[in-house]
């Protein structure tokens, strides 16, 4: 089937659409494994909570973690984490963070919103579960671990 206006064949023209549509679109999706744009890699912050809830999602799950702010308050902090192909390989599933679970998760700080993180550590005292993030690499300890190991 051919595209009488165009002179092309209709699925050729359609992607070719598509395309220039995408490249020119304002506020284009930004590229994958850009978080330094997210994310303040120069600055680390760590905050000690309970989990709210574990999206176990592609591309990248995430925690959300409830917090006490220095004055009692409330604060939400979603963490989030390598890949989910990545964090599979290592042992970690859609039930290996749940709600109630007491963690101290550090991480890189978001840019511009507050209260965002990309997860570089998390520890859970209660099984001594280590999270560790060291460049690309994620790992995952389920042994006994001392406080800031």
């Amino acid at each position: 089937m051919r595209n009488a206006s165009a002179g092309c064949p209709a699925p050729v023209g359609l992607f070719a659409l598509l395309v220039l549509t995408a490249a020119l679109w304002p506020g284009a999706v930004p590229a994958h494994h850009s978080f330094a744009s997210i994310y303040d890699t120069g600055k680390s912050v760590t905050v000690t909570g309970t989990v709210r809830e574990f999206q176990f999602v592609h591309p990248h799950p995430f925690l959300v973690v409830e917090v006490r702010g220095k004055s009692g308050e409330r604060q939400t902090w979603r963490a989030e984490m390598d890949n989910r192909f990545e964090l599979e390989q290592i042992g970690i599933t859609g039930i290996t963070f749940r709600p109630g679970d007491e963690v101290v998760v550090s991480g890189s700080p978001g840019r511009s919103q507050s209260s965002i993180l990309y997860m570089w550590r998390l520890e859970r005292a209660a099984d001594g579960l280590l999270y560790r993030q060291t460049g690309g690499t994620p790992s995952l300890n389920k042994v006994p671990i001392a406080p800031g190991d």
